[in-house]
């Protein structure tokens, strides 16, 4: 290619630049798994203290909202997310007033707090379960649970074929007060996740309730875990014997993304709107709490009605997550649910990693379609990645990810460029899918090792003690926040320069547009914000060889460092100010 390469900005705009009104339409949303965030107390397992006395740090790398995983009180069978009660904090977190101070501190630093909601199934411990579990067959207490009768002669068969996502049957028998075998419930995760009935309005007021019971406690928002599945199809039939059919419609299954959902999110927003200010005269933005789905859903039109105007607000945008870093694919996936989002007037909510997947920076360690495979968990039998290059990778893909228009979710650890723990012993995994697929997935608990804080303090500082629910592995210690702090280059300082960017630049209220003029295999749009007379170039290079930039274009930030004459290598992004006339 030549020293410049001469660039062509489409005039059809992908997406169409809005104004900064709503903070939830462009914020950057750091996830905080507690347990694996920072222990106060040296227990070996994170706190809430813990994340209090470190919300600085966040506020110093530049991000506007926190959300929280789980830390109601929960016998942890499925780390927090099988709730026993919704309205008060596990004694290994804290208390509630730890949850206060904490929700206080935050807004002291101007950071928003968002905490999961996990409507789907409670734990087994639940009050309301143990009653259902002691009380007889069709009664009230049972109603708010999906027990049936069991198949054959003397219903000794599961009601139906359902598959649990953990492994193993979907359904477990109960003996009864009399001391026989009697009804089978539902649990679509662990066996002690028993699945709610959304048919029953004893379920839907309790929810409700516990909602209020935390927005009045001064929270900003709800994450909803399996925002998908609280409604079954009527009749409870058998579905295809594999979870989510690839190509196919979620809803193809009986358990997924069934149109009763939507009837429950809008009457949650209507919740959060009798909460949130409006009039000319507000001193917050209208809809300024906010409600964000986990919803694993195919196609991206089908999850475009989970965020209509009446229902959420933002969803996960896993077609983005799965994307392999392929520049096609990415772009393909990229404008596609732009316009999918667009069309019902939602942002677009971006995500890389959370605590269900394989960490991005392990999973662009492998070749680029062989990655896609790589999502639940790696063993040290398994091929490993390159490391070097899954973080090169990583880096180019924040980059890419944090120069979209809409809204960004971060991942702890992202910005250590942490890589997933791939040789953790079998021994110490404690993620249910391990156990309940027979010991063949080794499941999640490698993305959720904890933080590295210090490199030469006993468990890299994540505590007081050498304590760690999980081990650390050794490569965490070079990867420590104060290995990285200040220094020119680290992973950190990349992701600080990048959210001082995106907000300077308002880049995540900009407009989208497509570049021609460079290899198929090169990742090139521009972002134009419509407050800024600046185009900013997104450009990934995925291709083989190194590619020149535009003349006269400047760079803002860059991945890694470009070659000597200036060309950006292979698996490195740069964001690039242009002229207004290119």
């Amino acid at each position: 290619m030549p020293d410049a390469v001469v660039v062509r900005v489409d005039p059809e705009p992908i997406h169409t630049a809005s104004a900064p009104d709503t903070w939830w339409r462009h914020a950057v949303i750091y996830q905080i798994y507690p347990r694996s965030w920072a222990d106060s107390d040296g227990d070996g397992i994170g706190d809430l203290p813990g994340i209090t006395e470190r919300l600085e740090y966040l506020a110093r790398l530049g991000v506007d909202a926190v959300w929280l995983s789980p830390f109601y009180v929960s016998p942890q069978n499925d780390g927090g997310y099988d709730v026993a009660d919704y309205r008060d904090v596990d004694p290994v977190f804290g208390r509630l007033e730890d949850a206060d101070k904490l929700i206080a501190t935050a807004h002291d630093y101007g950071l928003r707090i968002i905490i999961d909601l996990v409507p789907n199934h409670s734990s087994s411990e639940h009050p309301w379960f143990q009653a259902a579990v002691r009380a007889a067959p069709g009664g009230r207490e049972r109603a708010r649970y999906i027990f049936r009768d069991g198949k054959g002669a003397s219903g000794e068969l599961p009601p139906n074929n359902w598959l649990s996502n953990f492994g193993g049957p979907g359904w477990t028998r109960v003996t009864e007060a009399d001391g026989r075998l009697g009804q089978w419930y539902l649990h679509i995760f662990d066996v002690t996740q028993p699945d709610f009935d959304w048919n029953n309005d004893e379920v839907q007021a309790e929810m409700e309730a516990v909602m209020r019971f935390w927005l009045d406690r001064g929270i900003d928002g709800f994450r909803i875990d399996v925002a998908h599945g609280l409604v079954k199809r009527a009749g409870l039939p058998d579905g295809v014997t594999r979870q989510q059919p690839t190509g196919e419609p979620t809803s193809s299954q009986p358990m997924w993304d069934q149109p009763g959902v939507h009837d429950i999110y809008r009457s949650w927003r209507r919740l959060l709107n009798s909460y949130n200010a409006s009039g000319p005269d507000a001193e917050i933005a209208d809809e300024d709490r906010i409600l964000c789905a986990e919803a694993w859903v195919h196609p991206p039109e089908a999850l475009a009605r989970y965020v209509r105007p009446d229902e959420l607000h933002q969803s996960f945008n896993f077609d983005f997550l799965l994307a392999p870093w392929l520049a096609p694919e990415l772009r393909e996936v990229i404008e596609h649910t732009l316009r999918v989002a667009d069309h019902v007037g939602a942002p677009q909510t971006w995500v890389l990693s959370n605590h269900d997947v394989v960490r991005y920076a392990t999973r662009l360690g492998y070749p680029a379609r062989a990655g896609l495979l790589r999502l639940s968990g790696i063993g040290a039998d398994d091929p490993q990645p390159d490391a070097a290059l899954g973080l090169r990778r990583a880096r180019a893909a924040a980059a890419v990810m944090l120069a979209l228009p809409g809204s960004c979710y971060l991942y702890q650890g992202e910005e250590l460029g942490l890589p997933d723990a791939t040789q953790l012993p079998d021994e110490v995994r404690q993620d249910p899918t391990w156990r309940r697929s027979g010991y063949t997935q080794r499941g999640r608990d490698g993305c959720r090792v904890p933080l590295p804080w210090l490199a030469d303090s006993p468990s890299y500082g994540f505590g007081p003690s050498a304590r760690s629910w999980l081990p650390q592995p050794p490569s965490f210690r070079e990867l420590a926040v104060d290995q990285q702090d200040g220094v020119h280059g680290s992973t950190l300082e990349l992701y600080r320069a990048y959210l001082s960017a995106r907000r300077e630049h308002g880049l995540g209220h900009g407009g989208l547009y497509r570049v021609d003029g460079y290899p198929d295999d090169v990742l090139a749009l521009v972002n134009a914000p419509a407050d800024n007379d600046r185009l900013i170039l997104i450009l990934a290079n995925l291709g083989p060889d190194p590619v020149p930039l535009p003349k006269d274009a400047q760079i803002i930030v860059a991945s890694n460092p470009l070659t000597d004459d200036g060309r950006v290598p292979t698996d490195v992004a740069v964001w690039a100010a242009l002229a207004p006339a290119i």
